[in-house]
């Protein structure tokens, strides 16, 4: 038998578990809000769409083949939104099909770094796939310098590191800095190019104590495992990685959630550019995703089965003008005014951009 007792009673006790409740769930709500507010990452960098619409027209830029065109900033991707860059310096690794430019974006205020991707072209679809199923295959192969723990990609660790691109860009940031004082840096890529500016803009934090480099690449595959990703975005928190739609190559090299440690996990932050609605009635949503990286809600949350949407990021092609084969194209400016050491690999400085553009205004004589 239940003794209810007295109705005021039941009334009160009533009232008095109703506010034990509303506490317990407000409490609850306060404790999920806060550890929400924490993951907030409030560290990372917040997304500048206008900026995106600049930096992926270098990305696709530094892809240019005709090096008299680019290093005197005449080509047919160097106007738009990049008009008036100055070049300080165009850096082609002939030897490992790499290419690079350093120069000042006035507009920005800032040293912008751009790396070309691999020599990618719809006509040569068989090129890609062949370098996308390579990927598929990729294990975690080096331990990155004085991060324990950390291991990431071979190939992009050296294309970065162990080659001629590294102190050409690092000298031509110096330089920059001699001739417009201490800029932000930019560092942008497509591709492996963007695998190539992450290591880059961590290179320029840790090794050159570089302040204020912000980070913004495209269709850029993973490069390290989790521990890596951890490190990096602590050290280069003004980071971005877009992603677009289907692209296949920010799924590459594969993630496994089930081996957390031991498999390739992307840093943050990514931004998602993917189409919503249905019929006519479809536009483009910019997703900002969360800090960890590997957001189940943005691109991983599609199959990444589309080169299309590799090649091409609002609307911008980045990919080579024709198949060259790792080909470059140089007339008779480009020979006589280049640096080239005996592995054919080339660099193209400020001052002999700046002299070729006199003697050649002038119709003086060319040393």
């Amino acid at each position: 038998m239940v003794i209810a007792g007295p109705p005021e009673y039941m009334g009160k006790r009533r009232l008095f578990i109703l506010a034990i409740f509303v506490c317990l769930f407000a409490f609850s709500c306060g404790r999920e809000l806060m550890a929400e507010h924490k993951h907030a990452d409030n560290h990372l960098t917040a997304y500048n769409h206008s900026l995106a619409t600049i930096l992926v027209e270098y990305a696709s830029a530094v892809y240019m083949s005709d090096l008299t065109e680019l290093f005197t900033w005449t080509c047919s991707r160097c106007s738009g939104l990049t008009a008036g860059f100055d070049i300080i310096e165009l850096l082609v690794d002939v030897e490992h099909c790499l290419q690079s430019f350093v120069g000042v974006a006035k507009d920005l205020n800032a040293i912008v770094i751009a790396f070309r991707g691999t020599q990618e072209h719809r006509s040569k679809l068989v090129s890609i796939q062949n370098w996308i199923e390579d990927l598929y295959w990729k294990q975690l192969d080096i331990n990155y310098p004085g991060m324990p723990d950390a291991m990431v990609h071979h190939g992009f660790y050296s294309a970065y590191h162990n080659t001629t691109i590294r102190p050409g860009i690092l000298n031509a940031v110096e330089r920059a800095k001699q001739y417009y004082g201490d800029l932000n840096i930019i560092v942008t890529g497509h591709s492996m190019g963007g695998a190539m500016a992450a290591f880059c803009g961590l290179d320029l934090v840790v090794n050159t104590e570089a302040k204020n480099v912000q980070v913004m690449t495209f269709g850029q595959p993973r490069v390290g495992n989790a521990a890596f990703a951890s490190y990096y975005s602590q050290l280069v928190p003004n980071t971005i990685r877009v992603t677009n739609d289907h692209d296949i190559v920010p799924h590459l090299p594969p993630y496994y959630r089930y081996f957390p440690q031991k498999t390739y996990h992307h840093f943050p932050r990514e931004v998602w550019l993917h189409n919503i609605g249905v019929g006519s009635l479809v536009y483009e949503v910019e997703k900002v995703c969360d800090g960890s990286g590997e957001d189940p809600d943005c691109c991983r949350s599609v199959a990444g089965n589309s080169i299309a949407d590799h090649l091409v990021y609002f609307g911008v092609e980045l990919m080579c003008e024709t198949w060259r084969s790792c080909g470059i194209v140089m007339d008779s400016l480009a020979k006589e005014y280049g640096k080239m050491d005996v592995k054919g690999n080339i660099v193209f400085s400020r001052d002999s951009i700046l002299r070729m553009k006199t003697e050649t205004n002038t119709g003086g004589d060319r040393m």
